[in-house]
């Protein structure tokens, strides 16, 4: 199978032969990159296989994986096709990496957040975590896809007190919805606009490693 999406891949530098391992899948903003999201997990990268994902729509000087009606209001075919081909992506590359399939993560900042938070509903608990940085879940996600349980997936949500594109009152709802659907949301706020500040890294790089249990 071919995938939908050019993509980069880092493998921890000493992969041991026979191991599986946890995986982060990043999902970008409007017209970002891979690369960019990876200056954001690369602390992880020696437990972590770390897989960005690059949206298949070229704007301006980076991509994007679907386009807008309005703000806040995805082109419904073009959102529809990208959830199908993400999920596709994931099965594509835990066949081909050595990824354990009960330890896949997406973490995605704005549009690539409404994405994970989408495929997290829809793929239920083949993920085992998301981390979504600014974003929002759309209302036909809630009301026409069909949702799959998430509550044994674990959510990191966080949301800018000062965000510009999406108002904090869209980070507080999305999480008040997400708290009904499971016991393991953490969601915080950060003093910043749209974008992410050192110290929520830092708080979701913790996270993801207490999630995984890599701890020591």
């Amino acid at each position: 199978m071919n995938p939908n999406y050019q993509y980069d891949v880092h493998l921890p530098v000493n992969l041991e032969q026979g191991k599986k391992y946890p995986t982060i899948f990043t999902v970008h903003g409007k017209g970002s990159n891979e690369q960019n999201m990876f200056g954001l997990v690369a602390p992880l990268a020696e437990d972590f296989i770390i897989i960005g994902i690059r949206g298949n729509l070229p704007l301006g000087t980076g991509y994007q994986y679907y386009d807008l009606k309005s703000l806040g209001n995805p082109i419904r075919e073009m959102f529809d096709q990208a959830i199908t081909d993400l999920e596709a992506f994931i099965h594509y590359a835990t066949e081909k990496y050595p990824i354990d399939p009960d330890k896949r993560y997406l973490l995605g900042f704005s549009q690539g957040a409404i994405l994970s938070m989408t495929l997290a509903l829809t793929m239920g608990e083949q993920l085992k975590g998301i981390v979504a940085l600014n974003g929002y879940i759309p209302e036909f996600v809630k009301t026409e896809y069909s949702l799959q349980s998430i509550k044994d997936v674990s959510v990191f949500a966080s949301h800018g007190e000062y965000d510009s594109v999406f108002p904090v009152r869209i980070g507080r709802e999305t999480a008040a919805y997400l708290k009904d659907l499971t016991e393991h949301l953490t969601f915080r706020l950060y003093p910043t606009d749209h974008g992410v500040s050192e110290e929520n890294q830092l708080d979701f790089l913790q996270w993801l490693k207490q999630d995984a249990k890599l701890n020591k």
